[in-house]
């Protein structure tokens, strides 16, 4: 496989990613639609009516293309693995230009936009080493406005689990509208600060509808959902049953003396996409 080669499938990879709302996505909206009144499902068509005009244009779903962050799952032994963080770079690059996509890389200390959605730290890049010799990058554009909602509470353990859950819900409520619900909420419980919001953030890779293998988290992302959705706030804040489309929850253990919570808002638009590469160079595309 040519760098050429790999940049080509990550613009491509970014391409998918902006303009074609996954299927479990899709079912879930749809599924909405048919348990809401007015003015919540004319929302949630809308919505819908948006993701087929995107996937029939290659327009992107929203103007708000989000920071370009990738996770990374490479086998030890796949054979191109000093290609992948150029070839990201250069596929970001690519894709700005192309599709096109916002410019949302700005210098924090100019204030810059560098233009092509490049610079310091970003694309973001979560790595993840495993046995094998594939490579599987998916792509998570994560727009402003629901990143925004995203936050991190050092809870004291004596708290336990119901505290955990007190603040999550209070925190959507919260939030109201302006993560453009329905959201989709990550949630990192346990390990400390930054494991606890990067479980946050990974866990939203999970298909809307999986449930975690741990039945006490299952239920408690099933009781979360629940009382999320209790609060009325509904699609864009106007009103309704569907203020989630889920929630998904990551543990880890933690010291004696913490319990974060992390929490991670991804907006109605849950865009991702992925491919897998073998070591021939073959390519596996889904999302």
């Amino acid at each position: 496989m040519t760098p050429e080669e790999m940049a080509a499938a990550v613009a491509e990879l970014m391409r998918r990613a902006v303009t074609t709302l996954p299927g479990d996505v899709l079912v879930a909206l749809r599924q909405a639609v048919a348990r809401e009144e007015e003015p919540a499902r004319n929302q949630l068509q809308a919505m819908l009516d948006n993701a087929q005009a995107a996937a029939h244009t290659g327009a992107p779903l929203c103007q708000d293309t989000g920071t370009p962050t990738f996770f990374v799952t490479t086998g030890a032994e796949f054979p191109w693995l000093s290609l992948i963080r150029p070839a990201i770079r250069e596929g970001v690059r690519r894709a700005t230009a192309a599709v096109p996509l916002r410019p949302n890389a700005v210098d924090p200390l100019s204030g810059v936009n560098s233009g092509d959605n490049v610079g310091r730290h970003v694309p973001v890049i979560y790595w993840e080493v495993v046995e094998g010799d594939r490579c599987r990058i998916t792509a998570l554009p994560k727009g402003g406005g629901s990143e925004n909602m995203s936050t991190l509470a050092m809870l004291r353990p004596s708290e336990g689990l119901p505290g955990a859950q007190r603040f999550i819900v209070d925190w959507m409520a919260r939030a109201g509208g302006k993560p453009c619900p329905p959201t989709v909420v990550g949630v990192g419980l346990g390990g400390g600060a930054d494991l606890a919001l990067h479980l946050a953030k990974r866990s939203l890779l999970r298909p809307v509808g999986g449930r975690s293998p741990l039945p006490e988290v299952a239920r408690m992302e099933e009781a979360l959902v629940e009382a999320i959705n209790a609060t009325g706030i509904g699609p864009m804040g106007l009103g309704g049953r569907t203020t989630v489309l889920d929630v998904h929850v990551d543990i880890a253990h933690r010291h004696p003396a913490s319990l974060p919570v992390a929490i991670v808002v991804q907006c109605w638009a849950h865009r991702r996409a992925d491919v897998t590469i073998s070591p021939r160079g073959e390519m596996t595309w889904s999302g």
